[in-house]
């Protein structure tokens, strides 16, 4: 065939150039591939949204650890300082719990932001039925609780540089349904170009993988909404319209995707109009006020 007589056909082809010609496409090609993804960052948004994940569940085991180990020393304030992070805070602010003192309220104030839950505690470790605790035992707790507060205030920056990650890359996935849930869709389907080649039915059940083939396999009910059930627009749906408000979420979603996938310049405003599109929807389902129709909507946001 040519290409097995390729080199005698053509006059001037030598092993050498070939191999120059092949190692220059592979350059340009390689090139092509990494300015892509260069221009989508959104490799960045999947790592922040595993690592977010990862530490909340590292936060919540570890805080659960703290209150173990101190609550043997001052287990009343376990029902006082319900929340982990906070809990941490007190815990290596009060250390041992008969050293505390009227004295110490102001900063106790600081970090519960609640004067008559700072008084509670200071009254419970006066008549504590704790432990005593050695002085060595209290700074390894001390020593955990730092960890657990440096972990907690880590996560929050974390969010932060998610939201502005988000911001960039997909900004009307994230003016429509949230940063964490817009990277969680990301996250899921592998890119934002994945993402924006699915379909909306795809989107719509997005997580729900395992109840779909289950209910495929029995023949039951398939799963109305996957990862989007966690936007604020499925909690706010009355129960008979969760289906029908997931389904046009969902529709919206693959809209915001492909607009921020494949536009030149990346805004915030087809986002926020899809927004708007689901709150009359949903307004709609409750009053029977019609909504806009989306070419309006979308015109719109053409001319903005």
């Amino acid at each position: 065939g040519i290409r097995l007589h390729f080199p005698a056909l053509v006059r001037g082809l030598t092993a050498q150039s070939a191999a120059k010609a092949q190692l220059g496409l592979g350059h340009s090609y390689s090139r092509a591939k990494v300015k892509f993804n260069v221009h989508r960052v959104d490799n960045m948004i999947i790592q922040s949204i595993s690592l977010l994940d990862q530490l909340d569940k590292d936060i919540n085991t570890f805080s659960m650890r703290v209150r173990e180990w101190y609550g043997y020393h001052f287990p009343e304030l376990i029902k006082i300082v319900p929340e982990n992070s906070m809990y941490c805070r007190v815990a290596k602010f009060i250390g041992n719990r008969r050293e505390l003192s009227e004295e110490s309220l102001e900063g106790l104030e600081e970090i519960v932001m609640d004067s008559a839950k700072a008084q509670a505690i200071l009254e419970a470790s006066r008549s504590s039925m704790g432990m005593d605790i050695s002085p060595l035992d209290l700074i390894n707790i001390e020593s955990f609780s730092r960890r657990v507060i440096s972990l907690a205030e880590y996560r929050r920056g974390l969010q932060e540089y998610l939201r502005s990650k988000m911001s960039q890359v997909a900004p009307s996935l994230s003016a429509l349904i949230g940063e964490v849930v817009g990277a969680r869709l990301i996250s899921h389907a592998g890119s934002l170009t994945n993402l924006a080649k699915y379909p909306a039915s795809t989107v719509q059940i997005l997580g729900a993988e395992k109840a779909l083939f289950r209910a495929l396999k029995t023949r039951g009910n398939t799963p109305k909404y996957g990862l989007i059930f966690h936007s604020t627009f499925i909690g706010r749906a009355a129960a008979k319209n969760k289906g029908r408000i997931s389904r046009y979420l969902a529709n919206k979603c693959t809209i915001a995707s492909r607009i921020d996938c494949f536009s030149e310049v990346p805004t915030s405003v087809f986002g926020d109009k899809l927004r708007e599109q689901v709150e009359e929807r949903l307004a709609f389902y409750e009053t029977g006020e019609p909504p806009r129709k989306n070419l309006e909507v979308m015109k719109e946001a053409v001319v903005e």
